[in-house]
């Protein structure tokens, strides 16, 4: 049986923090699916869309992971694509706080469905997409903390 990982979030846009989660999950599991979601809370820079296609170029050189979006809850996702597991990366303890509460409520939904969490590389500890979208509004230099087309994507937007 495929061992089968979700890694949710938003990534907008995704950034080193994020591939290093994706990179380091898919050497434990056997095929990862990177899932873009609409987090209603925020207001994205770039569509779904873009964030796929984003996504895509990021992790091209990981042959065992996949880019999807999806709309509705992680959980029914997870069953839709019969995964085990769901990979979470943390940066901090405001961080596992804030995924303690969504894990405990994801597996009341779905628990057939078990949530890892991956702490992240200590260089990456501070950053966050919105922290790269603020930097990047002002033209500063982002070019060490996003892969390079979405360092590009960046300078696009918001010129």
């Amino acid at each position: 049986m495929t061992k089968l990982a979700i890694c949710p979030g938003s990534f907008d846009p995704v950034t080193n923090g994020h591939l290093d989660i994706i990179e380091r999950a898919s050497k434990v599991f056997d095929h990862v699916i990177v899932a873009v979601f609409h987090n209603e809370s925020k207001a994205p820079l770039f569509t779904v869309e873009e964030r796929m296609k984003l996504l895509s170029e990021a992790t091209e050189h990981i042959e065992n992971v996949s880019v999807d979006s999806h709309d509705g809850l992680l959980m029914d996702y997870a069953r839709e694509k019969e995964a085990q597991a769901i990979v979470r990366g943390l940066r901090a303890i405001s961080d596992f706080e804030y995924e303690l509460q969504i894990t405990s409520m994801n597996r009341k939904l779905n628990e057939d469905v078990e949530t890892f969490f991956v702490m992240t590389n200590n260089k990456y500890s501070f950053l966050s997409s919105s922290m790269v979208k603020e930097v990047a509004k002002y033209d500063a230099n982002v070019s060490d903390l996003v892969p390079l087309c979405v360092e590009q994507a960046l300078k696009n937007k918001f010129e």
